[in-house]
């Protein structure tokens, strides 16, 4: 159960290849605990001035590069970066959610040394939502945007697999609810209306644990991962960072 479970969660042989970096592009390489290498990727913003920095989390199959690309694309005022978790090559080392969760305060850290951002956004997609939700209660945010989240991944396991016994043994809990709970820090969330790995109640169980819920927004229509092809998904990003940017709330 132990080695199923660490497999599906971090699969880490089903990422794929970054491939060149875009031109532009910084490989950087931190070392976090455990003597573990952390390789990452930052975009400059393509006006550059005081603008704010969007740290970026990505799913449980993702390549780094990916994150910080679409990220790039999707808000191309803004400096973003996003590594590669341990255990997901060229980071080396081995995944679990108290490793990626332990790892985000260093990944700010450096990504805010090396930008010099004063206002810092972290998105985070899927299972890198609980990473981005926890990294809250350790950094100061300026924003949150939490796409395809959960409240307890646990509880989406057992969703997933009602017929097993999930909660007695499973070992990678990441509790969004519980880390976002009392914190005042301001939250776009962004769901998927058929999401078949995160169900939809599970963001719902989430939505009243956030104190300063300033955007929240369903994707009609839209699966787990064929929300990000969608017009409305662009859209929903762009409104949801809009108002971190300037402060302003829309429900």
């Amino acid at each position: 159960m132990s080695f199923f479970q660490t497999q599906m969660l971090f699969p880490t042989d089903a990422v794929p290849a970054a491939g060149p970096l875009p031109a532009g592009a910084e490989k950087l390489e931190i070392e976090a605990s455990g003597g573990v290498r952390l390789h990452g990727v930052y975009l400059r913003p393509r006006n550059e001035g005081d603008d704010p920095l969007v740290l970026g989390f990505g799913g449980n199959a993702w390549n780094g590069q990916h994150v910080a690309v679409e990220l790039n694309r999707l808000f191309p005022d803004a400096h973003v970066v996003a590594f590669h978790y341990r255990g997901y090559r060229p980071s080396t080392g081995s995944p679990s959610s108290e490793a990626l969760i332990a790892d985000a305060p260093t990944v700010y850290d450096a990504a805010v040394e090396h930008t010099k951002a004063r206002k810092v956004i972290a998105a985070g997609f899927s299972i890198g939502s609980g990473v981005a939700a926890h990294l809250a209660g350790k950094r100061r945010l300026d924003g949150l945007i939490l796409v395809t989240p959960f409240d307890s991944l646990k509880a989406a396991a057992s969703d997933l697999f009602p017929w097993l016994p999930v909660g007695p043994f499973f070992e990678h809990e990441m509790n969004s609810a519980g880390a976002l709970k009392g914190n005042p820090v301001p939250v776009a969330l962004v769901a998927a209306e058929r999401d078949e790995i995160i169900r939809p109640i599970r963001t719902a169980a989430l939505r009243p644990q956030v104190p300063n819920l300033i955007y929240d927004r369903t994707i009609k229509g839209a699966g787990h991962n064929d929300i990000y092809g969608r017009t409305s998904f662009e859209e929903a990003m762009r409104e949801a960072y809009f108002l971190i940017v300037s402060k302003k709330k829309s429900m």
